[in-house]
């Protein structure tokens, strides 16, 4: 009869940690929500007064990143695409982010300006969705906000081709590193031309607060009519959970 000794494999020690670390079940996965809730009467005029608020208090309650927010585009086919970006500048004209123009986000946008903007704020139950409009900013705006960022910040403006392949990781420090010799932290990065701003028109805002027993407040602002640069004011409407 014939007789083998089985090898161990590199599979077998794979085997061996799923059997003993414990079963991941994301429905078995659930958080409590305090009571606390939002109610018509306690909301602000508009919903960047009411943003300003809850981001305040996400600050204050030392939320990691509380400007980090997934937006969310789609291209000319309908075809959706989410990504984190950083709320940089927020007023009652909007919410603004900066980019390359050349990215898939940016290329996207070109084809369809209506994008969804999600802050999710886990840690204090809560989110803000805002849905609307996306333009450029001027270049005035975005060469001052330039000039704020970081000298490397600067110069990976330059560098990355965002979105594109590359060739591998030594291709990108490669082109870091001569922009770096070009522009010792002495000289000014000039402004790329293929690199700025949009800024969010919301069309709706909606703030979400955790409730016991999955019934959670959702009120949503919705801009009135109103022509063109014309601002009719907002109504608030209440959505099931």
């Amino acid at each position: 009869m014939l007789q083998y000794e089985r090898v161990p494999h590199a599979d077998d020690a794979a085997r061996e940690a799923r059997a003993h670390r414990p079963h991941l079940d994301p429905a078995a996965m659930r958080a409590h929500y305090r009571a606390e809730g939002l109610v018509e009467e306690e909301l602000a005029p508009t919903p960047y007064g009411q943003f300003l608020r809850w981001f305040e208090e996400a600050v204050a309650a030392g939320l990691h990143e509380p400007n980090a927010m997934v937006l969310s585009t789609a291209d000319g086919r309908g075809r959706p695409s989410s990504r984190t970006v950083l709320l940089k500048q927020f007023d009652e004209s909007g919410f603004v982010f900066f980019t390359n123009h050349r990215s898939r986000k940016a290329r996207e946008i070109g084809a369809n300006p209506y994008v969804s903007l999600l802050f999710p704020w886990h840690a204090v139950a809560r989110q803000v969705i805002v849905s609307g409009r996306a333009g450029h900013t001027g270049r005035d705006e975005t060469a001052a906000y330039f000039r704020t960022r970081p000298h490397g910040s600067q110069l990976g403006a330059w560098a990355s081709e965002q979105s594109a392949p590359v060739g591998s990781r030594e291709e990108l420090d490669r082109a870091y590193r001569e922009l770096a010799a070009r522009y010792p932290e002495t000289e000014r990065v000039p402004v790329p031309p293929h690199w700025g701003g949009y800024r969010v028109v919301p069309e709706t805002v909606e703030f979400w607060q955790g409730r016991e027993n999955r019934l959670h407040d959702r009120l949503r602002y919705v801009r009135a009519g109103g022509g063109p640069g014309e601002d009719a004011g907002w109504t608030v409407e209440r959505l099931a959970p």
